[in-house]
Parts: structure tokens; C-alpha cells; sequence
């Protein structure tokens, strides 16, 4: 299928510093630069004139004057400098209080030098000492502050230049940011906090008023701990009005590759892809009807995991049958919509843990890894309340169970639902899943959705509700701690090229992506495929199970008669036809009754022929020739399946004969890794 990709909105971008092409451009850069460091120095020299102003103008006044006019400048010393004090932004205390007595020194100096004369001793080296201090004190915070903004006006750390406008005005004053990368969509920074004042936690719960502070949209600001530093915190500012408008969807990231590999079902808030490995625990997707959780998070993950080789996918829903998961349908290798086919499943499944962590032991595995020969399994419950009541006490337990020991096994359990209390959900099974949350209600139902960091954060799903489908949080073991906190957008599907949506559009997309991916065409190991209900016929080759110290291929002597009595008849093990009618049953010592006259209404396997060890070899190299000849380059156990079940041709027999035709050269040689018989010309015997 075609990929469609759509730029997302991207957010306004941040000032940028000018680019300096000539020298004349750098030399009026510099003098700029300079200038900044002069105010100071002619602040002195004007002090130095108001207070020889003052001194020479009261000089022939009477007492009484000069002492009512000394106490009006200094009434105004007074005012201008708790004027400083309160209309001060400095960031810091120190820095406020610097300015704030500057001014007061200043005020002081003149108030003195209209007195005694600007050129006394006492008032003339306070004014060369003090004054050169001061001036100096101030050049030094201009230097500093010039490595956030720059004589242009533009940011040179926008993080700290942010941060330098709202923390202050939250009630950190004391807090530091400096940008680590900055791009068009986001800036990524750190922020040290007050050292054994503050941690991260502090600057989580100001997050709102530090946006407030800034300006900033809500939701703009995302903070985590720093793993390695207490004193420090990670910050990301973003816009999350890019996130209003639906993302069409751009088609799977990564087909054919082992679902071990991150699958994409959106991006986050700063427009990176969201990177999600599956593998390895359970999910939980809650969010209220109409919020995206089934077309935005069923339709995305499910559209991913059905590309990936080594996965397959069992389904449920017996609330809404196939309107969600039946565009799926071609994809999954089983789709339960009735409560006993649902029962049937989880029976079935449990039935299957054991022997397969049973071999994953013996190839000294703790759990499913890739390229193990187990297929990886995924059994996604959909409204998942009804399923669980529909479950008899013992097989409620028997799930429990099941959500214990499926993952060392290779499978991974989702469970979506609208409300995960305690009336909806098993406490137990609720402590052992991962989080992707969509919009709700209220806070009180985010906090069944939400993990507890993400609720320490104060991620507020309920602001989105149903008004922005597809908006969820995400906190999974692949996730990094500073995503878990940043909302994401799921693909919109049945988007149009002006962005319009409609259901049956989105339906067709689907269906055309499932199709594209079908089930019937992966090859599975046996336990899969006997879970699965996709026909027999059409079910691709079973990737056999991996090799064990007695389950070998026999060795290429000859023939053992006794060998080809006791696996003559092997056929009839693996022909598994429906019963075709369970109502009728007998045992062993009821009297087996005539069929009514008529045609019988069963069909029957064909009766076994006897073959000769020639007519045996002849049906060999007719599948060899037909394979060939229908474009396959390599074949395996299962390309064979016919045989056996239409003849004597056992397994044992074919294993034999076909290491012996890889010998004498008439087909390839065997590759370990794949359980497969290479052909890189057409079979013949000599």
C-alpha cells in the first residue's frame, strides 16, 4: 500500500541570531557589545555632577535651607529606592538586592557631596572607590546576562530566557535553565534548582504557573527528574496546539522486522515519532467513548504489530463484535466475537504456557527473544469488563493465571476498556500493566488510566475528554521517563488530502492495510497454529519448532523396518478435521448403530494406499518439481504436509530422504537457522 505522509502544523519558531556576513557587520556587532558596559560608568559621572550641582547651588543658602533641602533628597533617596526594590526582575535575590542598594548608595552620596562638596576627601574617594566597584559589580551581571540575550534582541538560550520570565513569577526565583538542543518544534534543556531547597517534584507541581509566567499555551512545559542529579530536572517546551488537528496516518514503520523492534503509533507533543517496544508486559488502554482508544490505539498498534514477521494476533470482543476489530479481520489469526469462542481462547492459550516456556528452558531462555522459533503472541481483549463477566469463577482464576505466566512464554495481553476501578478491572492484573491513556471524564477517572508518575506530573487527560480523539499518555517500560509525561497524537485513519475523515473511509483504509498483511501468509510454529483458526489449507508453512537433542533429523542410513511400522501411520495424528456433529456422542460400550438410509452426511478422509519405496520416491520428487515450479527456492517440513496426510509417507521416511537428496546434491544444503532445504535448481534425479 501507498503511504501518505502529512506535515503536521508546526508551531511558531523561536527568534533566531542574525547571521553576520561582513566585517562591517561583526565591528558594529562588537561596538554594540560594548556599549552595554558604559551606562554604569556615566551613571557615576552623573552623580558626580548632580552632587557638585547640589553643593555649589546651596552653597550660599542659609543653614536652615540646606538642612529642609537635605532632608527632602534624602526623603527621595528613600522612595527611589524602595521603588528599585519592588519594581526589580532580577532573578535572584542577590541580584535584586544589588540593584536595590546601588541605588540607595548613590542617593546617600549625593545627599553627603551637597553638603560637604562632590571633591572632599571623605565624599571624593567614596565616589572614585565606591563608584568604580559598583560600576564594575554591574558591568559583571551584563556580561552574564548576555549569554541569554544578545545585543539584537534575539535568544541566545531560549530554555533560559523562558524560564528567566515565568520561574521568577511562580516563586522560583533561585532556578537556573540552560538549553541542551533546540529545534523548530521544541527546546530540551535542564534546570538546576536551589541545592537542598527544591527537587524536580517542586518544579513539576509549578509547571502552570511557569507557563502562566511566560505566556505559554497550556500543557507547553514538560519536566522529569534527572536520573543523576536530585538538584537538577529535565525540561522539554513545546507546542501542543500542533497536536488540535488529526495526523493522517503514514503507513507502518517497519515491515517484515521482529516485533522486538519499536512500533509507531503516533507522534508526541514535540512531533517525534513515538518509539514503542510491546514486548515483554501487558497493556492497559482506557478512555472514555468516542476518546480514540479503539481506531486510535487498537487500529495503530494492531497496524504495526500485523507487519511485523514473527507475531500473531488473537482477538476478542463480544460487546461490539467485528465493527472495531473485523476491518482487522484478514490480519488476525483469530477473532472471537461470542462468549464461548472467547472462552474457548483463554482456555486454549493457558493449555499452551507451559509447553511453551517448557522449550524456551531447554534453549536456556528466561523469556521470548527473537529468533527463539516461537511465534510471538498478542491477545488483545476489547472491552475487556464483558469478557472478563463473562468468565465462570475458575476460569477468571485460570486468566489470572494466564496474565502471570503469558509473558515469559512470548505474548503480550491489551486490555482495552473504558474504566479501569475495581469493578472493571482485577486489582491484580491492573498492578501488572502499562498505561496509554485517552481522554476521560474527570481527574477522578484519569487516576484508574494513569500511572503514578504520571499522575505526580499532573497529566490531566480529563481536558481533553472526547473533543480531541486520539490524544493519549504512555507509560510503558520502552517509554523514556521524559515521555511518559508528554501527551501524544495516535494516526487519524481515513484521512482525505484536505483533511477531511469519514468512518467508511477509515474502514477501507483498513481493511485494504489487513489485507495487505494477511495472516495465512506467516509462517507460524505448530502451537500457533493450532491455536488459530485460519483454514488448514491456507495456512502458510509452520516454521517448525526449534531442534532438540531428540527431535533430531534421523540419520541417512537405511531404511529400519521396524522404524517404518511404527511411524507408517503417523498420518492420522495430524489430520484434525471439525467434528461434524458434536451432539452426537458415544462410548466405548455403546452399540454402534446403521446409518440412516440416504446419502451419509460426513466426508471422509481417503483410505491409505500402501505404496511401494519407488512410487513413495516418485510422490517425493513430484512435490519437489511442483514447489519448484510454483517459484519456491527453498522448502521445509511443512511444504510436505500433503504427503503424509494422503499417504504413507511418514515424517521419519521424508526427513531421511531428504538429507540423502541434500548429499547427493539434487537439492541445497540445509540451512540451521531457517529449518529449511535450499534449491537453486530445479530437482533431478540422475
Amino acid at each position: 500500500m501507498a503511504r501518505t505522509t502529512t506535515t503536521p502544523p508546526t508551531p511558531a519558531t523561536l527568534p533566531a541570531v542574525p547571521d553576520s556576513s561582513s566585517w562591517e557587520q561583526v565591528a558594529t556587532r562588537e561596538v554594540s557589545k560594548a556599549l552595554l558596559y558604559f551606562p554604569p560608568w556615566l551613571v557615576g559621572v552623573l552623580l558626580f555632577g548632580l552632587g557638585a550641582a547640589f553643593h555649589f547651588t546651596l552653597a550660599s543658602d542659609d543653614p536652615q535651607t540646606i538642612a529642609w533641602t537635605t532632608a527632602l533628597i534624602i526623603t527621595c533617596v528613600l522612595v527611589l529606592t524602595a521603588l528599585t526594590w519592588r519594581q526589580s526582575h532580577a532573578r535572584s535575590l542577590t541580584g535584586r538586592a544589588h540593584t536595590t542598594l546601588t541605588t540607595l548608595a548613590g542617593g546617600l552620596w549625593v545627599c553627603a557631596a551637597t553638603i560637604n562638596g562632590p571633591a572632599s576627601t571623605v565624599t571624593g574617594r567614596l565616589i572614585l572607590i565606591g563608584g568604580v566597584a559598583f560600576a564594575l559589580s554591574f558591568n559583571i551581571r551584563t556580561v552574564i546576562r548576555s549569554k541569554q540575550i544578545d545585543v539584537n534582541g534575539a535568544v541566545a538560550d531560549p530554555l533560559g530566557f523562558l524560564f528567566g520570565r515565568g520561574a521568577e513569577k511562580a516563586g522560583m526565583a533561585s532556578v537556573q535553565a540552560r538549553t541542551i538542543q533546540a529545534s523548530a518544534h521544541k527546546v530540551t534543556g535542564e534546570v538546576q534548582l536551589a541545592e537542598g531547597r527544591q527537587i524536580a517534584d517542586d518544579l513539576q507541581k509549578k509547571v502552570p504557573y511557569v507557563e502562566s509566567g511566560i505566556g505559554l499555551p497550556p500543557g507547553s512545559i514538560v519536566t522529569s527528574v534527572d536520573p543523576d542529579d536530585a538538584s537538577k530536572a529535565k525540561v522539554v517546551i513545546s507546542d501542543p496546539r500542533v497536536m488540535k488537528q488529526p495526523i493522517p496516518w503514514p503507513g507502518p514503520s517497519r515491515v517484515g522486522a521482529s516485533i522486538a523492534e519499536p512500533v509507531r503509533p503516533g507522534l508526541w507533543q514535540d512531533l517525534d515519532e513515538v518509539a514503542y517496544v510491546i514486548v515483554g508486559h501487558h497493556v492497559q488502554i482506557m478512555g472514555k467513548t468516542g476518546a480514540g482508544k479503539s481506531i486510535g490505539g487498537a487500529w495503530n498498534l494492531l497496524g504495526e504489530i500485523v507487519t511485523r514477521r514473527d507475531v500473531a494476533v488473537f482477538a476478542i470482543d463480544i460487546t461490539k463484535g467485528e465493527q472495531t476489530l473485523g476491518p482487522l479481520k484478514a490480519a488476525l489469526h483469530r477473532l472471537e466475537t461470542t462468549k464461548e469462542g472467547a472462552k474457548d481462547l483463554l482456555t486454549e492459550m493457558q493449555a499452551n504456557i507451559k509447553p511453551r516456556t517448557d522449550l524456551l528452558s531447554a534453549k536456556g531462555l528466561q523469556k521470548w527473544a527473537e529468533g527463539c522459533g516461537l511465534t510471538y503472541w498478542v491477545l488483545w481483549l476489547e472491552e475487556f469488563p464483558d469478557i472478563y463477566d463473562a468468565l465462570t469463577d475458575k476460569q477468571q482464576e485460570q486468566f489470572l493465571s494466564l496474565i502471570k505466566a503469558i509473558r515469559s512464554a512470548g505474548g503480550t495481553v491489551v486490555l482495552s476498556l473504558q474504566r479501569s476501578d475495581w469493578t472493571q478491572m482485577p486489582t491484580i492484573a491492573r498492578g501488572q500493566l502499562a498505561k496509554m491513556c485517552f481522554g476521560v471524564d474527570s481527574a477522578a477517572d484519569a487516576t484508574f488510566g494513569l500511572s503514578e508518575a504520571q499522575e505526580d506530573a499532573g497529566c490531566r487527560p480529563e481536558l481533553w475528554s472526547n473533543k480531541q480523539p486520539g490524544m493519549a499518555y504512555l507509560d510503558a517500560p520502552s517509554i523514556p521517563d521524559d515521555r511518559i509525561t508528554m501527551p501524544m497524537r495516535t494516526y487519524a485513519w481515513g484521512m482525505s488530502a484536505t483533511g477531511a475523515f469519514d468512518d467508511e473511509r477509515a474502514n477501507e483504509q483498513m481493511r485494504a492495510h489487513a489485507a495487505a498483511f494477511p495472516a495465512i501468509h506467516k509462517q507460524i510454529d505448530p502451537m500457533t497454529a493450532g491455536l488459530s483458526r485460519l483454514a488448514a489449507s491456507a495456512l502458510a508453512t509452520p516454521a517448525p519448532l526449534p531442534a532438540s537433542h531428540d527431535s533430531a533429523p534421523a540419520d541417512p542410513a537405511d531404511d529400519d523396518p521396524d522404524d517404518e511400522e511404527e511411524v507408517r501411520n503417523v498420518a492420522g495424528e495430524y489430520l484434525n478435521t471439525d467434528d461434524p456433529d458434536p451432539e452426537v456422542t458415544v462410548s466405548l460400550d455403546d452399540e454402534i448403530t446403521d446409518f440412516p438410509e440416504g446419502e451419509p452426511p460426513l466426508t471422509f478422509a481417503p483410505p491409505e494406499h500402501k505404496m511401494t519405496p519407488e512410487q513413495r520416491g516418485a510422490a517425493l520428487m513430484d512435490r519437489l518439481h511442483e514447489l519448484w515450479d510454483d517459484g519456491a527456492r527453498d522448502v521445509g517440513t511443512g511444504d510436505f504436509k500433503v504427503l503424509w496426510e494422503t499417504t504413507d509417507i511418514s515424517r521419519a521416511w521424508f526427513q531421511k530422504q531428504m538429507k540423502r537428496l541434500s548429499e547427493a546434491g539434487i537439492i541445497g544444503a540445509y540451512d540451521d537457522d531457517r529449518q529449511r532445504y535450499l534449491m537453486e535448481t530445479r530437482p533431478e534425479l540422475p
